[in-house]
């Protein structure tokens, strides 16, 4: 007979997000599912202006977990200042804040 304490993650642990950054205010919709869509960012840019943005594709989601951390992260594609941007939009459940971390622009056309 095997005895145990169910300490083990439902899900491994990815270990510790690796790009830089920066936390963005974040509208959203919840469904009766429990399924969430960003609607808007707000996002502060380097001359310290908030940047609205109101085009958001997500092209997936995914519950993960950083150092123990529940998270839902969104690959999306942003349109700001009329430029595609791609990058990870990231819940931190525990937390209740948005993170948003991108890769680069687009190759190619890459107005909105």
């Amino acid at each position: 007979m095997a005895f145990g304490i169910k300490t083990n993650p439902p899900k491994p642990v990815k270990g510790y997000i690796r790009r830089e950054e920066k936390r963005v205010a974040c509208e959203c919709w919840f469904t009766s599912t429990g399924r969430v869509m960003p609607l808007m960012l707000k996002i502060e840019d380097e001359s310290g202006e908030i940047q609205t943005v109101r085009e958001i594709w997500v092209h997936s989601q995914e519950k993960k977990r950083y150092a123990g951390i529940l998270s839902m992260e969104f690959d999306c594609t942003l349109c700001v200042r009329n430029r595609k941007v791609r990058g990870w939009l990231i819940y931190y459940q525990e937390e209740n804040r948005w993170g948003w971390s991108f890769s680069g622009y687009h190759s190619g056309a890459n107005i909105c």
